[in-house]
């Protein structure tokens, strides 16, 4: 930021203006915030491109099944058997939850109700186990456009009709797994920031060894989360931005994370102004002016990184990527804004009980990060290459990482109602006629279709067939294994090889499991198109940035090593201590673009400093001198954005909590060891070569100015 422009924002009546400005944002954007939730999108179907062969099944069945209908069972068990009392009560139960608000005008299916249209020559799924001691009424929720937030609170009014003594019940299907998931996550976005904040306070308490000076961090971070998900629902709203729970979840976390960071980096930087400078609006101005570029450098690597994401195939995936692009953006916007003015308007005493004086010591030349400086400096090549070897190690864990995908069971942590009627009915024997397999053909081939379907090991036999219109016929296979399994998985490529023998037919096939499995699909297209992505991308950033091209070479190449290292030791750790059984195919994508965006955070506040000082001190020094005064700071927002992300293991998804140990421990690798350790290794050992093919060190550093003469110490009025 130009000195000028710092100075106008800080000055003693911009600062007030600045505050009041920002605070009317809040308060509008805030409004806008709160409503975020009616305009999320939490449907799996709703992720996928409209050139999967899943979402092009349902566009045609659109006419024939409505797709905001929602598949919903009451499963019943007793063991020895169900009695006939239990299925008359199933029966007079059916006529209540048909009065629930949402079920559809078909009605609830019981098992009586499916014995009497079979013996009326009408087909009907088996809705009793052999054993007689499961069974489950079928019904269809439908709420419209956006009915699954809607969804709990009806199924809450089934559970509570849904009760006989010595039965036990459950919700499940589709409405039952929707409900279980909103039940599950009820309250735990309030919790996640509780958790977060406190952690972020504790840290901060530490790092700044004030009572008082965390509060001004903390406050800008929430209010930049809160304007953020303003801008989130407007993008939402009016320009078709997917939004759900996840990405809401993951930007509320990097708006802590990044802004706490760059409100250390900040206040570290002013911090030394203060001590150079008697005019507190004086050494915010300069501050701002050089610690700025760095800030804007970061946060800038970080959104043009997330918003690579862009390019997937999945929408959830594509989406993500805007929203915390505004997250970071606007967080930046308030911290080199409202946190200056905040700071400059409540003056010194804010770091009480250590004020920084005007013309006092500096601590930072001669603390814990100057000595390790001075450890690495005699030998710098036989560090960075033992570090390397230990990091390549600990990439070989990357050989147990298991990212094929998680089954409904498995992708959540605890035991939810959904899934234990799921594995009921299977284990006796009956199939969920709410899970199938949908087939679209000519219908001048569907009988040689639905022929060729019947011959698929596992399915249930195909339904009669049901013409669309336009030449075009459909029917439908029950799945009796878990919707998200390899073995669901299995059945739908068997399906579709079966069906794709058949000449002129045309088939697809879609339903349940064909949308997990394509999302599979467009999961893996994703990591093998964004990643390489992401690599140009910040490359060119760091080109951009330090004007060379041998260093922006050897960070990216720290970062990937960095990334490898944590995903490798993560996989580990969810193996032999979590017992995770594997990870979601959009995993290693996410963990990639967030170490990589935000490992390269830590290296650009480094080597912007480096590059500053070289022109004075030389390479060499100038990285003695960086590592010195950014250390602590940087390792103290390594430590903040990883107790960030760690707080993401709170929650009662697996793919976050897996997701939450992986970036904050490559996040800790990258602060406590690359950065500190392998970096500056690299930086002493070649020394002004590191800013190949630029000249910045090929000549005799300057002279650094002598020093001025002590000034004479004056009170400070502030």
């Amino acid at each position: 930021m130009h000195r000028q422009i710092a100075g106008r924002l800080t000055g003693p009546v911009t600062k007030w203006v600045v505050l009041v400005v920002v605070l009317l944002l809040t308060g509008g954007l805030g409004f806008l915030g709160g409503k975020l939730a009616d305009v999320k999108d939490n449907q799996a179907s709703s992720w996928l491109p409209g050139s999967a062969e899943s979402s092009r099944v349902a566009d045609e069945l659109s006419t024939d099944l409505d797709p905001n209908d929602i598949p919903t069972l009451v499963v019943y068990h007793r063991k020895g058997g169900l009695t006939p009392a239990d299925l008359d009560a199933m029966d007079a139960q059916a006529k209540e939850i048909a009065q629930v608000a949402g079920v559809t005008e078909t009605g609830v299916l019981t098992p009586h109700g499916a014995e009497a249209l079979a013996a009326s020559g009408q087909p009907a799924p088996r809705l009793i186990s052999e054993d007689g001691e499961v069974a489950y009424s079928f019904f269809n929720f439908n709420f419209g456009d956006g009915g699954w937030a809607k969804v709990p609170a009806s199924a809450k009014k089934v559970r509570d009709i849904a009760k006989i003594d010595g039965v036990t019940t459950y919700v499940g299907g589709f409405g039952g797994q929707a409900s279980d998931f909103a039940e599950s996550f009820e309250g735990s976005h309030v919790q996640l920031l509780m958790i977060t904040f406190g952690v972020v306070i504790l840290i901060l308490l530490l790092t700044y060894r004030s009572p008082i000076l965390w509060i001004l961090p903390i406050l800008c971070a929430a209010l930049a989360y809160m304007m953020s998900r303003g801008v989130v629902y407007l993008l939402a709203r009016y320009a078709d931005l997917t939004v759900n729970d996840q990405s809401e979840y993951i930007l509320s976390i990097l708006c802590i994370g990044a802004g706490t960071d760059y409100a250390l980096l900040l206040v570290a930087r002013y911090r030394e102004e203060l001590r150079r400078h008697e005019d507190r609006h004086e050494a915010m101005a300069f501050a701002l002016h050089r610690a700025t570029p760095a800030l804007v450098a970061s946060a800038a690597t970080v959104a043009v990184g997330l918003l690579c994401l862009v390019f997937a195939d999945l929408n959830s995936t594509a989406s993500l990527g805007p929203v915390l692009a505004v997250g970071v953006v606007v967080t930046l916007l308030t911290m080199i804004t409202l946190l200056p003015a905040l700071l400059v308007i409540v003056g010194r005493w804010i770091f009480w009980p250590k004020r920084p004086s005007f013309a006092s010591d500096e601590p930072t030349a001669h603390g814990l990060w100057a000595r390790v400086g001075a450890r690495i400096a005699p030998r710098p090549r036989a560090v960075w290459v033992v570090t390397t070897g230990l990091l390549l190690i600990a990439c070989l864990g990357l050989f147990k990482l298991d990212a094929t995908g998680l089954t409904t069971e498995e992708s959540v942590t605890g035991e939810i109602d959904s899934v234990t009627a799921q594995k009921l009915m299977s284990a006796h024997g009956l199939a969920d006629n709410s899970v199938t397999v949908q087939v679209v053909a000519d219908d001048d081939r569907i009988d040689a279709v639905r022929t060729a379907v019947a011959g698929v090991d596992g399915l249930g036999a195909p339904t009669p067939v049901r013409p669309l219109g336009d030449g075009r016929a459909w029917f439908e296979s029950a799945v009796s294994v878990d919707i998200a399994s390899p073995a669901a998985f299995d059945l739908v490529e068997a399906t579709r090889d079966a069906v794709g023998k058949v000449a002129g037919a045309d088939a697809l096939v879609g339903g349940g499991p064909a949308v997990y499995l394509d999302t599979k699909i467009a999961a893996d297209h994703d990591n093998k198109l964004i990643i390489p992505i992401v690599l140009v991308v910040v490359f060119l950033i760091l080109v951009l940035l330090l004007r060379a091209l041998l260093a922006p070479l050897l960070l990216m190449a720290t970062v990937v090593l960095s990334f490898g290292a944590a995903l490798g030791i993560s996989a580990l750790l969810f193996d032999y201590v979590l017992g995770f059984a594997g990870a979601d195919p959009g995993f290693p994508l996410f963990a990639f673009v967030f170490l990589v965006a935000l490992g390269i955070d830590y290296n650009i506040f480094l080597m912007t400093r480096v590059r500053e000082e070289t022109i004075t001190h030389g390479t060499r020094k100038g990285s003695l001198i960086a590592l010195s005064s950014t250390g602590g700071v940087i390792t103290s927002a390594g430590l903040v954005l990883a107790a960030t992300f760690l707080a993401l293991g709170t929650l009662p998804l697996v793919f976050l909590a897996e997701l939450g140990v992986a970036v904050a421990l490559g996040v800790l690798l990258d602060t406590m060891i690359v950065r500190s350790v392998l970096v500056t290794a690299l930086n002493l050992d070649l020394g002004g070569r590191i800013w190949w093919p630029s000249r910045l060190d090929r000549r005799p550093p300057s002279a650094p100015e002598p020093p001025a003469p002590a000034p004479e110490k004056v009170p400070a009025l502030d």
